[in-house]
């Protein structure tokens, strides 16, 4: 056992200032989110709606093929709940498929899959078990080879990527028994020793680092002569001697997931290992995320699916009062609400997946609202989905089989998709995440203003430019082409979207207007101001919902 780590006293303002060092500081490429949170409905950065290049289409639908049919003769969802554990046949034939190098380049031996049928497998995957699901996720979304994929040395792809994406199971290692949402107060240390760095702490909750060979590890440098110092990046081997896994975690959802407690007593780990400079795995890790994220609305679209389909199916043999439930509008409008969502949720995962793809587009704030919006909608879609099954949706699909009914684990699709409010950053971390990066704008021209430290030449000099900002920016926010019934004309086809798209544009100047006008009176403290911030993100996260699947270009299916 080594001794336990001393743990970082930090302020307030010293954990902001450790966020604010992590995120990037500049919006390279357009923002559709963006803009949308600043009132402008930019519709020209979503349409036409991108799409993938004919061989990427073509190479993604051999292997879901493939991928179908192994689900379908291979997989039995319900052992894996009932064991808590993925049969290692299961492990070993998704090797052999190639699941577990989906989003890896060819040429390191991966599939080379495009974000978007990345996604398409694993909804197929999590429709057939979510542990699974979640298995390839912290594999490929945030373990090794996505850092090291935007990260990585040339060395480190080579020695890894080929592993990654054949035989090595990999995992992401950031959160401490300590240490959630507040990474300034990582006690994981990393202390250099020549051409080494010496590794000792404790890692909670680490996803696949039960049974994991390679570890992504966030680990605290100390700052010394020739060392910057600061929170890192690792490449670690789970066979290194000091490693240690202490314990397997049981949770009330995702009962096949193989996540634990992880100790690393004075690791050595390679110099050549470390993933981008010192201080930079904050960083590393948000930006793994941006995609990374998107994993988690996939999961949501496949239960959404599912759900529709099961209460659809329960709706029309199920009688109540002489007609089946589904003919009363109360049951009825619990249906609408589930296709009508699962059709928002579907639409969203696919335009943030083409873009991540096309990578025209800053999508920073787009990830982020897809998981917020997919994790919070899709758990309100399974509840409604136990509520029209009654007693049966409560009931657990061993105890319907045991009595001779069809077997529905309704109670285990909602106690699965629980976890994805708190996955990846908790809805309330994610509200302030998507505010701070919707109010960046503001804050570049007149943050200075509302620093406390600033001094009074800074002050005017921040009044100066946001004078002039203002000046331009909120005469904009009056009139807009919302407010005229001829706009978005060419969205008048079957189905007229062109009401729909003038509410968004008319909605997102108003959505604008408020951020101004609660910046002008609590200015400094509106960080404070959690409520207001999250009705402000979970306004933009529906506009953004609703401008999805209108960007689409005419043609079959759209």
């Amino acid at each position: 056992m080594s001794a336990p780590s001393t743990k970082p006293v930090v302020t307030e303002r010293e954990a902001r200032e450790v966020a604010e060092a992590a995120r990037e500081q500049v919006w390279r490429k357009p923002s559709f989110a963006k803009e949308l949170f600043l009132g402008r409905f930019r519709l020209d950065l979503i349409h036409p709606h991108p799409m993938p290049p004919a061989e990427d289409a073509r190479r993604g639908e051999r292997f879901l093929a493939q991928l179908r049919d192994f689900c379908e003769t291979k997989v039995d969802g319900a052992l894996i709940e009932r064991e808590a554990r993925i049969p290692d046949d299961v492990v070993n034939g998704l090797k052999e498929l190639g699941a577990f190098g989906m989003k890896i380049d060819t040429k390191y031996g991966g599939l080379g899959l495009t974000q978007v049928y990345y996604n398409k497998a694993l909804a197929l995957v999590g429709s057939a078990s979510p542990a699974i699901g979640v298995l390839l996720s912290a594999h490929q979304s945030i373990g090794v080879p996505q850092p090291l994929k935007l990260f990585g040395t040339q060395e480190q792809k080579e020695k890894f990527l080929p592993r990654c994406a054949r035989t090595d199971i990999s995992a992401f290692l950031l959160t401490e028994p300590d240490v959630g949402s507040d990474p300034a107060r990582l006690a994981t240390t990393a202390v250099p020793d020549g051409d080494d760095y010496i590794l000792d702490g404790v890692k909670l909750w680490t996803t696949n680092g039960v049974v994991a060979d390679l570890l992504v590890v966030m680990a605290r440098v100390p700052r010394s002569e020739g060392h910057k110092g600061g929170i890192t990046a690792f490449v670690v081997e789970t066979d290194s001697p000091g490693v240690t896994v202490e314990n397997r975690n049981a949770f009330m959802g995702l009962r096949g997931i193989e996540n634990g407690v992880t100790r690393f007593h004075q690791v050595r780990v390679p110099a050549a290992n470390r993933v981008g400079p010192e201080g930079a795995g904050l960083k590393i890790a948000l930006t793994t995320l941006n995609t990374g994220r998107l994993s988690l609305p996939a999961s949501c679209v496949a239960a959404g699916k599912w759900s529709l389909k099961i209460a659809r199916e329960w709706s029309a043999a199920r009688e109540q009062w002489g007609k089946p439930i589904a003919h009363h509008e109360a049951v009825g409008s619990k249906i609408s609400f589930i296709a009508a969502t699962t059709f928002a949720l579907e639409a969203v995962l696919d335009l943030s997946s083409q873009m991540a793809d096309e990578d025209r587009n800053d999508i920073r704030i787009e990830g982020a609202l897809a998981k917020l919006y997919a994790s919070e909608m899709a758990w309100l879609v399974a509840d409604e989905l136990v509520q029209i099954r009654g007693g049966r949706g409560f009931e657990t699909a061993e105890s319907l089989r045991a009595r001779g009914e069809k077997a529905v684990p309704a109670e285990q699709v909602l106690r699965d998709l629980r976890i994805n409010r708190i996955f990846e950053g908790s809805t309330e971390i994610m509200h302030l995440l998507i505010a701070r990066e919707a109010v960046d704008a503001h804050l570049s021209v007149a943050g200075d203003l509302i620093d406390p430290e600033k001094s009074l030449s800074d002050k005017a000099k921040a009044g100066a430019n946001a004078g002039v900002f203002y000046a331009k920016w909120l005469p904009k926010l009056v009139a807009g082409p919302g407010q005229l019934p001829t706009s978005y004309a060419e969205f008048k086809r079957e189905v007229d979207l062109s009401a729909h798209l003038r509410y968004v544009e008319r909605t997102s100047r108003k959505l604008a207007r408020s951020t101004f006008y609660a910046m002008s009176r609590w200015q400094g403290r509106m960080e404070t101001k959690q409520g207001f911030l999250g009705r402000i993100v979970d306004i933009g996260a529906e506009l953004f919902a609703m401008s999805a699947r209108p960007g689409r270009g005419p043609g079959p299916g759209n």
